[in-house]
């Protein structure tokens, strides 16, 4: 992708599967990278992975002391900021039975942590003449999932923090906009079905119009794109990276009409 050559990316959430993925992606085209996470070990590994022009700094979003010393060494480092991927999230989530301690913890992670970042990486990026934010929403945004509320509120909430960013940024050359990932392979998904990514297909096939879950290459992807200069023209909005996800509705591949006269 042309435009994020040179550029200084963050990516909060860096050391989990897809994290690693989006800073590999940025790397690849050109950009120097921070690892943003809490995983220490992780970070390290994806950081020494990269290689030259990628490092790791320890970060607790919902901590503001950690996110200025995050992005003040970004700036130490590499002389400013020019993208904030906010990818970091949790996936606390007990439905009605949450807490409250739960849903502050859930919302700092996956909606304040966002802004605190964003705001934190603002004025480094109007000194640079302007930057691209991308903030990671979900499919569960759209729809209801039993026994989840945390995680998809929060995912809401995103997409709606995204068109009021990108309202009040455009002014400082600021493009914010969202991705909406369908079931993407993840530690979880690697986890529950003990590496088996076959059955992991299966399982999600009905429900994605393209018949299996998504790469996080594919996610990555969408992320650099939204980040480069072919979307200089493109804020404000959702890409579902979601294989058909979002379009496929209720009614998923099977007609169902058909069901009454049976």
């Amino acid at each position: 992708m042309d435009g994020i050559k040179d550029k200084v990316a963050i990516v909060t959430g860096g050391a989990t599967i897809i994290g690693a993925a989006v800073a590999a992606a940025l790397h690849a085209g050109g950009a120097r990278v921070v690892i943003a996470d809490i995983d220490k070990e992780g970070g390290e590994r994806v950081a020494a992975g990269l290689g030259e022009g990628a490092r790791f700094i320890a970060t607790d979003i919902t901590d503001d002391a950690q996110i200025e010393a995050c992005v003040s060494g970004t700036v130490a480092a590499h002389g400013g900021v020019d993208i904030l991927v906010n990818l970091a999230c949790s996936y606390v989530d007990d439905g009605l039975e949450s807490t409250r301690q739960d849903w502050n913890q859930s919302l700092a992670v996956n909606v304040v942590g966002a802004v605190m970042m964003s705001k934190a990486c603002r004025p480094h990026m109007i000194a640079r003449g302007g930057g691209a934010i991308v903030n990671f929403s979900s499919i569960s945004a759209k729809v209801a999932q039993t026994g989840r509320w945390l995680y998809p509120v929060g995912k809401a909430a995103v997409a709606q923090l995204t068109r009021s960013m990108a309202m009040d940024l455009a002014g400082d050359g600021i493009r914010v906009n969202s991705v909406s990932p369908g079931w993407t392979w993840s530690r979880v998904m690697d986890e529950l079905s003990q590496g088996n990514r076959a059955k992991t297909d299966k399982v999600a096939a009905p429900f994605h119009m393209l018949g299996r879950v998504g790469d996080p290459e594919e996610v990555a992807q969408g992320v650099v794109f939204l980040c480069s200069a072919q979307a200089s023209f493109i804020t404000g909005a959702d890409l579902p990276i979601d294989g058909g996800y979002s379009a496929m509705g209720p009614e998923q591949g099977v007609p169902a009409i058909p069901l009454l006269a049976q």
